[in-house]
């Protein structure tokens, strides 16, 4: 993988968290100036193939559901509301893990699922009145984190993100936003995936 400079980038390994995970940028940057959506592949499908693609992301977000209920991640929640109406669109409720600076704090995320999904990888923003204050954090919710864009994997799950997102909040060493915060806000679409984000720094 290259960032936009041209450099090469090196693959990173989440700590803490499964090996086949990737940790986002501990510092992150965005090519402002260049439009246009994130730099995936779409796969092509006939239209005979759509009722078993989405049959296929029910089962699998069934599944999920069903873990992330019995088995959620240490200070992770589901907000059982956010599912009534709609298995691709949840929210999950965080608290900030105890010795780290948002001990005691309380976020939510959300979560949305296209039709694609596990190929693609889910929409993941901060939402609501708590936004953490974070250098991967912007004050609109979207978060610079790899595994939600380029280094994302099928095998991957809602655990595994929410894994990822507690490791990076609970590593910072100080509470601040990224430098090119006001900017962004005021010029990104509203879905993050669409950013071309740069990711180049493990430090936080």
């Amino acid at each position: 993988m290259r960032s936009l400079s041209g450099w090469p980038e090196r693959p990173r390994d989440l700590d803490g968290v499964l090996g086949e995970e990737r940790k986002g940028c501990r510092r992150c940057r965005r090519a402002a100036s260049l439009p246009g959506p994130c730099r995936r592949r779409r796969r092509g499908g006939g239209v005979g193939r759509s009722g078993s693609i989405m049959a296929s992301m029910q089962k699998r977000l069934q599944k999920e559901l069903l873990a992330l209920q019995n088995d959620p991640p240490p200070g992770m929640t589901l907000n059982e509301k956010s599912v009534q109406n709609s298995i691709t669109q949840w929210i999950v409720d965080m608290e900030g893990a105890s010795g780290t600076l948002y001990e005691g704090e309380k976020f939510q995320l959300l979560f949305k699922f296209s039709s694609r999904y596990p190929f693609d990888s889910p929409q993941v923003i901060f939402t609501g009145e708590n936004i953490p204050i974070h250098p991967h954090v912007y004050s609109n919710g979207h978060i610079c984190l790899s595994i939600l864009t380029e280094d994302w994997s099928p095998a991957l799950s809602v655990q595994s993100v929410c894994l990822s997102i507690i490791s990076m909040l609970s590593s910072c060493k100080e509470k601040r936003r990224p430098p090119d915060n006001s900017f962004y806000v005021r010029t990104c679409n509203k879905n993050p995936k669409k950013t071309k984000w740069w990711y180049h720094d493990d430090t936080c």
